[in-house]
């Protein structure tokens, strides 16, 4: 098969590349991964998302897709598995056995939550410890939980929690929490959610199920064992980049290196946006104006116009 630009990845950014890119009037494919939708469909409430506010990130990918669907991309449920991006055409294969052969390729693989790899986590994955609230959070009904982490998911995930859970205690290593300020404010309201500042989490402990938390105090060096019935990582990402890493220039993280404005990549018609590229700002609109950004520029590239150079 071969196509104009094919798209891997579908999450904001991926749908809205390839929305762009089909408007544009090429063949456009999407081959949406292992998880079509991306991070945002675990997300149980979306309030920050221009014109859409509120409702569940389920709905707002729905959407999404639908709209890509009607502008005519075909979108396969298959995962890229294999890449040479070598010069162009680039050829991609799937875990379908799908050869796909495209004059452009933009790169919206996204991210994966990043795992603590602290003593007792690996035994207790699917019996206590997670990283996804809205997954899991149901089985810890009436329970005590922890959170670990101070972000913007972390926030997310312990409000999510207190609505189902006795007691979320969120825990992370700063003084104050490092979440948008009207997060920040529902979680001081909400009287079932107790933050514990300034500690990290050291062990995960249980018999027949995770049991506890152990916890170190960052100044004092104190430690504790916090009883819960659950606990939520949320703790930062890593860049789905791996198909990638020795054909396109990537930091150290792994994330790929692009033209900050364009999503050009160390290599001529192919674009990278979203979470794969963006260790900053994990947010949704921010996906999907990089994705706009990436089909612009790989429409650009196949019509021959001045080239946006990767910097």
């Amino acid at each position: 098969m071969h196509v104009r630009i094919l798209v891997l990845g579908a999450g904001p950014a991926g749908y809205t590349a390839a929305l762009y890119a089909a408007l544009a009037g090429f063949r456009t494919v999407l081959l949406t991964g292992v998880m079509p939708g991306g991070q945002l469909t675990l997300s149980h409430a979306v309030e920050n998302y221009p014109g859409y506010p509120a409702g569940t990130g389920q709905t707002l990918m729905d959407t999404l897709q639908n709209q890509v669907q009607q502008a005519g991309v075909k979108i396969m449920y298959e995962q890229a598995i294999s890449a040479d991006l070598s010069q162009p055409p680039f050829h991609v294969q799937t875990d379908m056995r799908t050869r796909i052969t495209a004059d452009a390729v933009i790169i919206a693989t996204g991210a994966t939550a990043r795992w603590l790899h602290i003593p007792g986590e690996a035994r207790w994955i699917g019996h206590g410890v997670s990283v996804c609230a809205t997954c899991d959070g149901v089985f810890h009904k009436g329970h005590d939980v922890a959170v670990i982490g101070g972000g913007n998911v972390a926030a997310y995930e312990a409000l999510y929690l207190s609505e189902l859970c006795k007691r979320v205690f969120l825990i992370f290593p700063q003084d104050t929490l490092a979440a948008e300020h009207n997060l920040i404010q529902r979680i001081d309201a909400d009287s079932k959610i107790t933050l514990i500042p300034q500690t990290q989490a050291t062990e995960f402990l249980g018999t027949e199920r995770l049991q506890a938390v152990c916890l170190k105090n960052i100044t004092t060096g104190q430690e504790t064992r916090l009883a819960v019935h659950g606990a939520f990582e949320a703790v930062g990402q890593i860049p789905n980049s791996s198909l990638f890493q020795n054909q396109l220039d990537t930091d150290t993280d792994g994330y790929i290196q692009t033209n900050p404005l364009t999503g050009q990549t160390s290599r001529e018609g192919v674009f990278a946006c979203g979470d794969v590229q963006a260790p900053l700002f994990r947010q949704a609109i921010i996906a999907a104006g990089s994705g706009c950004a990436a089909a612009l520029s790989a429409k650009a590239f196949l019509k021959g116009l001045k080239s946006n150079r990767h910097v």
